[in-house]
């Protein structure tokens, strides 16, 4: 608690200082311009390979070998070129005239390094990029991988795959990068500051500094934007979006995103190994009342963790919801009621959810959970915890949890499914080893061609959806609000991009 309330008065000094330095946020101050960006998730690392939160490459100091636009299309960043004839051995040319903050070439020596920087101190990078061997020669860097691998190129546009000069150390606090900005401070868990890099490769960022800053209460994100502390801040109370919208200095943009809020279930946990425990659970989620009510409306309802109009995503059958229709697969899971109670060997049944209020929808989905499991004389006891990812790789004591994915960042099913059901899945909380399962998506990780590898994705969907692997609710929009003197911002799709070099402020 102690630690909790020295961050916030850390991060209210700070954006306190932010606030005065501008004398009105976002304007000049000895003809440079500064703002102010609230983001809703802390870190503690800046460290690129590492950081969950990918904050060096949202804030515009780490950039990586591909990125993705708006339309969800591979285009080159640091990598100029790449091609492969045969889905195993890659050729990529790396761009000349890049240099690093400290002013070193960036090379395919230096690419070289920092990839296997990268595998060597991440598991998760190590099982995304499945590279075998990487050999550098001037700006050519060549690749093989372990296997047939088609979609490796869009792996490089992960933000954990940044490029960074390993020579240099300090990488949590102050990594060397390549991107329009270069690490002035960083306080963990409050706020980075950075600084224009003068020369950046693909020309001058329009603001001289930037602050990115970190709070995960909404409502405080609210209060430093509309008192001029915070220039945009992402994910304001839904509720307060009306209010937003009225007023003549600010504006509001929901973009539909390529995240789901979900229910992951614990497959060591003695109920959910169940599969009719888990239908039931789906049964009674109430998807059209946490996107009218809970998201008032900035959602859409989802049926499985890719939206709908993606190629690879399967024609799902309808499914019957309700409270009795949960009733019935408890009972055929061997519940029993007893005075009006779920009962399973004669003991009243207890569940423990997990949940964070990073993103505040999703306590009010847990505790809706809890009333709706109520109604069936089940107890869902919500634990709250601060970092959920780090909490459900140390911790097994829990049955569900309310978590949000970003599932297809790169336009591709196998990013999402890989990590979240393969065995070794980097998030694969839920400890899923079902052996059908991964022989598809071994299968597809192995085929190049497009139409081929959506029929494996859907193949893959229909198993998750038809034995309740997780129980999908809603694809959020992205809603972020800023000041109307803030120019060139792009709530970005795959969420990886928000510091630009285009990013400007009016005097």
């Amino acid at each position: 608690m102690f630690q909790h309330l020295k961050r916030l008065f850390i991060l209210l000094f700070i954006v306190m200082l932010a606030g005065c330095s501008l004398s009105s946020s976002g304007e000049e101050k000895k003809g440079g311009k500064e703002l102010t960006l609230l983001f809703n998730f802390p870190t503690d690392t800046l460290d690129p390979h590492l950081d969950s939160n990918y904050t060096a490459v949202r804030a515009g100091v780490g950039e990586t070998l591909v990125k993705i636009n708006e339309k969800l299309e591979l285009q080159p960043w640091l990598a100029e070129e790449w091609e492969s004839k045969d889905g195993q051995h890659w050729t990529i040319k790396i761009r000349e005239g890049v240099t690093f903050h400290n002013g070193k070439k960036v090379d395919a020596q230096a690419v070289k390094d920092s990839l296997e920087r990268a595998i060597k101190d991440s598991q998760a990078v190590k099982a995304a990029l499945k590279i075998r061997k990487i050999e550098a020669n001037g700006q050519l860097l060549i690749i093989e991988t372990e296997e047939v691998f088609p979609q490796f190129p869009s792996e490089l546009v992960h933000p954990n795959t940044a490029i960074i000069d390993v020579s240099e150390q300090n990488f949590d606090k102050k990594p060397i990068g390549t991107g329009p900005f270069k690490v002035s401070s960083f306080e963990p868990g409050v706020a980075l500051k950075v600084e224009r890099f003068e020369k950046y490769w693909d020309g001058k960022a329009k603001l001289e500094k930037a602050t990115f800053a970190f709070n995960e209460d909404a409502n405080a994100r609210l209060m430093a934007l509309q008192s001029g502390d915070a220039d945009i801040i992402f994910r304001p109370p839904v509720e307060s979006l009306e209010q937003l919208e009225k007023e003549g200095n600010v504006k509001v943009q929901s973009v539909p995103s390529l995240r789901t809020h979900q229910l992951t279930f614990n497959m060591d946990s003695p109920y959910m190994k169940d599969e009719n425990v888990r239908k039931a659970i789906d049964a009674f989620v109430d998807r059209k009342e946490i996107a009218e009510q809970i998201l008032s409306g900035h959602a859409v309802e989802a049926k499985g963790p890719f939206l709908t109009d993606f190629p690879f995503t399967p024609s799902y059958e309808e499914k019957k919801h309700g409270i009795e229709v949960a009733k019935q697969y408890f009972i055929q899971a061997g519940f029993k009621v007893e005075n009006g109670k779920l009962t399973k060997d004669g003991k009243n049944v207890q569940l423990k959810a997990l949940t964070y209020s990073a993103r505040p929808e999703l306590p009010l989905i847990a505790q809706l959970l809890q009333s709706k499991a109520k109604e069936l004389g089940i107890e869902i006891k919500i634990q709250q915890v601060e970092n959920i990812d780090e909490y459900l790789a140390n911790n097994d004591d829990w049955d569900l949890v309310t978590y949000s994915n970003l599932t297809a960042p790169r336009g591709d099913a196998a990013y999402y499914l890989n990590a979240t059901y393969g065995p070794n899945g980097a998030l694969n909380y839920a400890h899923i080893d079902h052996p059908q399962l991964t022989k598809i998506i071994n299968k597809l990780n192995q085929t190049v061609e497009v139409n081929e590898r959506n029929e494996l994705a859907k193949q893959a969907l229909v198993i998750i959806d038809q034995e309740a692997l997780h129980s999908f609710i809603v694809h959020p929009n992205i809603i972020v609000a800023y000041r109307d003197n803030v120019k060139n911002w792009v709530t970005s799709r795959s969420e990886y991009y928000m510091l630009t070099k285009d990013l400007d402020v009016d005097k």
